[in-house]
């Protein structure tokens, strides 16, 4: 089994505090590790490693003929296809989603540009849209100061469930952590809530549900 986790919180994880999304990634990741020998597990943080986002040169880049592209569009597009190369790999997603003003940070919109690619892991059919990233199990683990679950100003779960069935992967498994802004408390409890879900998710018994070495 590959596993790919994929950071996307603005914050830098740091000798275990920082981010609650890398956090509880990591104890997803840690968790299937165990479950499955000789898993293999990559990491992109995309605070340490941040891509670049989706502009005029990039679109320049990757609508040019490859053996027509400048040194500096082939890297540009490199840059696309190693993100492309990693997710093809990958049996089992793992990725951290904070909230950011009702929607996804601006490192996961990025890698899901990069990602996203006509012909590759997409395509058009006579049928509609197909897509090619299929056969993948993806853990979202979702991170908010208030509570928006199941709520009408929730727009990330619908995108991500919109944008990554679009590209084949529909059997999305989702973890939330709410209320982490709304006192020691509430952070507790949401912290406490997310780790039963991901134990329920791996049909692990809930006591296992507990933070592992970052």
């Amino acid at each position: 089994m590959n596993i790919l986790q994929i950071n996307s919180s603005a914050r830098a994880f740091e000798n275990g505090s920082g981010s609650h999304s890398t956090r509880l990634a990591n104890e997803l990741s840690a968790a299937l590790l165990s479950q499955h020998a000789g898993a293999q597990l990559t990491v992109r943080d995309l605070a340490r490693n941040p891509h670049p986002v989706l502009d005029e040169a990039a679109l320049g880049a990757l609508f040019t003929p490859a053996d027509a592209r400048t040194p500096e569009q082939a890297a540009r597009v490199a840059l696309d296809d190693a993100l492309i190369t990693q997710i093809q790999a990958a049996d089992v997603v793992v990725l951290g989603v904070p909230m950011y003003n009702f929607g996804i940070s601006a490192q996961l919109k990025n890698w899901i540009d990069a990602i996203a690619r006509a012909k590759v892991t997409f395509q058009y059919t006579a049928n509609g849209p197909e897509g090619l990233l299929k056969g993948k199990t993806v853990y979202a683990v979702l991170t908010r100061g208030g509570i928006y679950r199941d709520l009408p100003h929730d727009s990330q779960v619908p995108y991500l469930k919109a944008v990554l069935g679009f590209l084949g992967m529909t059997d999305v498994r989702l973890v939330y952590a709410e209320g982490l802004a709304m006192g020691p408390d509430a952070e507790a409890a949401a912290l406490e809530s997310a780790r039963a879900e991901i134990a329920a998710h791996l049909g692990l018994p809930s006591e296992a549900a507990t933070p592992v070495a970052a």
